[in-house]
């Protein structure tokens, strides 16, 4: 099954196996595995593009090799082929030849069950993985929740969440919830040159620092253009208040002149990791009721422009200009604006 989300030239989770970094989720579930112990949901939550997927399926192959009779070897090349008959997989399927449903359906979900409630093709536990969780609609939101009050025997479901504040309170209180962060820089760097052995060290360490932790960004950030007016978002973010209104004018022209491009998709991601970093430390700081309720304000004044953008295909450009000056003003505001994630 193709991954919808997949980025072109790279190796896809399921055919990496091996994720950098999250010792601590892996153990956890390696622990319990050793233990006889396994839960019947796990979710990995973080932010997209950190390696929760290859670590799904790390830990899949990982489970799949201790409960059962073959060789590990043989183990990951059914893994990596998605052919192991104690694996499930459900990810958004493909609604033409041309591209995917934009969500995963409750009939998608009916299917997984299905599969589950079928006698095992082979000795062992097994594994289904949803990637992502954070993509099925509310029918089949309330579908999997079902599956997960009464899971099938020896089977261990591994979500994979960006957003798991959107997702329902009785999914995440069915689940074993691991926390995953960014990874360091000297992990995505590493990552990153693994690769593409042949990259220059400048784009190497320019990839590197847009990618804030996150491999998958850093991978990104290849498609951008050099002079990519991304780096100067990530100036600009610094303090939008400090900048001339004339900068946020260019800056809005420059991202919203190709809605669908790379800068501005990588530029949604940014906007996005800045303000939840913002209501983040909005709600830590011991007198940030106030500026918590500005910074929410803007989330949801930036998701509604910005969707209603998508929709009616309006002017990016002026739904920037808007959006950006809502920043500049909420920062002028508090002494303490939020820096990029």
């Amino acid at each position: 099954m193709t991954d919808p989300t997949a980025l072109p030239d790279l190796p896809l989770p399921e055919q990496r196996q091996v994720a950098i970094g999250h010792d601590a989720a892996r153990t956890a579930v390696l622990t319990q595995l050793a233990e006889h112990r396994l839960p019947g949901a796990i979710m990995l939550q973080g932010p997209q593009g950190i390696g929760k997927a290859t670590l799904a399926f790390e830990l899949a192959t990982a489970i799949l090799t201790a409960t059962g009779d073959e060789d590990p070897k043989r183990v990951r090349e059914q893994v990596a082929a998605l052919s192991h008959p104690n694996l499930a997989l459900l990810r958004r399927r493909p609604k033409d030849a041309k591209g995917y449903y934009s969500v995963i359906r409750v009939e998608d979900i009916r299917e997984l069950r299905e599969t589950l409630q079928h006698t095992r093709g082979r000795s062992g536990h097994r594994i289904a993985i949803l990637d992502s969780i954070d993509e099925c609609n509310p029918s089949a939101a309330n579908a999997l929740l079902k599956t997960l009050e009464e899971p099938p025997s020896d089977t261990t479901f591994l979500l994979v969440s960006h957003r798991p504040g959107q997702l329902l309170p009785t999914i995440r209180s069915r689940c074993q919830n691991l926390a995953m962060r960014g990874l360091t820089d000297d992990m995505v760097r590493a990552v990153v040159a693994s690769s593409h052995p042949g990259l220059d060290a400048a784009t190497l360490e320019r990839a590197v620092q847009l990618a804030g932790g996150r491999p998958r960004r850093a991978f990104e950030t290849l498609a951008l253009a050099e002079n990519s007016p991304v780096g100067a978002l990530l100036a600009w973010l610094q303090g939008p208040e400090r900048m001339p209104v004339a900068a946020q004018i260019q800056l809005a022209d420059a991202l919203g002149a190709d809605a669908q491009g790379p800068d501005m998709s990588f530029a949604r991601e940014i906007l996005n990791d800045w303000l939840a970093h913002e209501m983040r430390e909005a709600a830590m700081h011991p007198t940030g009721r106030s500026r918590l309720a500005s910074a929410t304000e803007l989330w949801e004044k930036a998701g509604a422009l910005l969707g209603e953008a998508d929709s009616v295909n309006l002017d990016m450009k002026q739904t920037l200009a808007v959006i950006f000056d809502a920043i500049r003003k909420h920062c002028a505001l508090f002494a303490n604006p939020a820096e990029p994630a």
